[in-house]
C-alpha cells in the first residue's frame, strides 16, 4: 500500500492476477531470480529486484498451441510488466497432459 491509502501491486502480483485473469490456470510458479543477476553489467544503474523472473503455467487454453504461440501469447498479456522493469522472463507453458507426462517421467513412471 502507498503513504496514500492506494494499493499498489508488485510486478510479481500483476504477473500472476494478469495470468490468473487471462488463462485460468491450473498451475502458476512465479520464481523472481533478480537476485541472481544483481552484478551483471546489463543490471547496472537499474533498481535490484523484480528484473528477472522464471515462470511455470499450466492452461488448458494452451492445447493446440504450439511454444512459441504460448509464448507470444504471454508476452502479449504481460506487455505492460515487460515495458515497467522486467529484463527477464524465462516461459514454461505446458497443457495439463504435458505437465503430467512431465511429472510422470520424473518419477520414473
Amino acid at each position: 500500500m502507498s503513504d496514500r491509502g492506494v494499493f499498489v501491486m508488485s510486478l510479481a502480483e500483476r504477473i500472476r492476477s494478469n495470468l490468473t485473469r487471462a488463462l485460468q490456470p491450473q498451475a502458476l510458479e512465479l520464481i523472481d531470480e533478480s537476485a541472481m543477476h544483481a552484478g551483471h553489467a546489463a543490471m547496472k544503474g537499474l533498481p535490484a529486484g523484480e528484473t528477472h523472473f522464471r515462470l511455470k503455467i499450466v492452461a488448458e487454453s494452451f492445447a493446440g498451441q504450439s511454444r512459441v504461440q504460448r509464448q507470444r501469447q504471454i508476452y502479449s498479456l504481460l506487455a505492460a510488466e515487460l515495458a515497467d522493469g522486467v529484463h527477464a522472463l524465462a516461459i514454461t507453458a505446458l497443457t495439463p497432459a504435458e505437465a503430467a507426462t512431465q511429472a510422470g517421467s520424473r518419477s520414473g513412471a
